[in-house]
């Protein structure tokens, strides 16, 4: 393998878009990285890729390849997570654009519908192991349809991580009910938007068109080897899509699935963590995980795992996510 070529620039008003059309027919696969701007494994992987393409290292020999090395141009130039707001929210196409994501999102939705994949791949602050995010079971209910959750689990199961995670919008859908419970409306402004769809996300949209998606997680935001799992989850995906000559890469065997089934938002700003937490931390059923600025403690409502710890969450935002094992059977090793 070469080694990677240097990082590319990127303007904040416009969307750098990479796009390989095969002479045969075949999947339609988009990679997006930096949809968070402070992310930037991503946009290294996505550029090692695209410097073995137009070398010809790599050759797209059917389908289509599009790339975004950097979805959110002003994040990422600001090397923050948000331009102006955070654009894996609330993800749809607007008549009237208000802000920075806005007008991202005009131009990512189409390009998202017409694609049949998703590989969106992002970081995280905390320590921790790589992990996939995937959508529930096929179902046609408002929430979060989806029509292709074998095809999906296949991927996963074939982009390099162990770790399988499901349950993301249900548990954030389930949050923001307890949110409104807790609170009276004249507290609501400084909160996460309390409507369900706010969760609607990349992976989220892509599964509302009839495609499929995943959310790579793919290490912490300053760990080096990152930006290599992002560049092997690229490869393993063209491979296993057969968009690439190149043999398949095996299903993963000693897979850890989880469900995410709870969020604890930060009611305080005195509000504390018992001690730091690495996303995936083990803890047993009522081990203390926090404690509230009154004293009260937060405490593990069953065995399980501390995903996405924030200590420098807001008041009324996401604080951390609680996940278990999932008991949903590992399918999708053919597909």
């Amino acid at each position: 393998m070469s080694d990677p070529a240097p990082p590319m620039t990127y303007a904040p008003a416009q969307l750098r878009i990479h796009q390989f059309a095969a002479l045969l027919p075949g999947p339609r696969l988009i990679v997006t990285g930096a949809v968070h701007g402070s992310e930037r494994c991503g946009t290294r992987g996505i550029e090692r890729v695209l410097s073995e393409l137009d070398s010809g290292e790599l050759t797209i020999a059917r389908g289509q390849l599009t790339l975004v090395p950097v979805t959110n141009p002003l994040a990422y130039s600001k090397g923050e997570r948000n331009g102006e707001r955070n654009l894996n929210r609330n993800l749809q196409p607007r008549a009237q654009p208000q802000d920075n994501e806005d007008r991202i999102a005009n131009v990512l939705c189409p390009l998202l519908a017409r694609h049949d994949v998703l590989l969106d791949l992002h970081s995280f602050s905390s320590l921790g192991e790589a992990f996939s995010l995937i959508g529930p079971a096929n179902n046609s209910g408002a929430l979060e349809p989806v029509a292709h959750a074998a095809h999906e689990q296949a991927l996963a199961l074939r982009l390099g991580p162990r770790r399988i995670v499901e349950g993301w919008l249900s548990t954030y859908a389930a949050g923001v009910q307890l949110r409104l419970a807790r609170t009276q409306p004249s507290e609501r402004a400084t909160l996460l938007n309390t409507a369900l769809s706010h969760g609607v996300g990349t992976t989220e949209y892509m599964r509302k068109t009839g495609g499929y998606a995943i959310t790579l997680e793919c290490g912490q935001h300053d760990d080096p080897q990152a930006s290599r799992v992002a560049y092997r989850a690229i490869r393993n995906a063209l491979a296993h899509l057969g968009l690439v000559d190149a043999a398949p890469p095996p299903a993963c065997t000693d897979v850890e699935f989880l469900r995410l089934s709870e969020v604890f938002d930060r009611h305080h700003s005195d509000d504390r963590f018992s001690q730091a937490w690495a996303s995936y931390d083990v803890v047993a059923a009522g081990a203390p995980i926090a404690v509230r600025h009154d004293g009260t403690s937060v405490l593990a409502p069953r065995d399980g795992y501390i995903v996405f710890p924030d200590a420098n969450a807001q008041p009324g935002n996401e604080w951390f996510y609680f996940a278990h094992r999932s008991s949903r059977d590992i399918v999708g090793t053919t597909a």
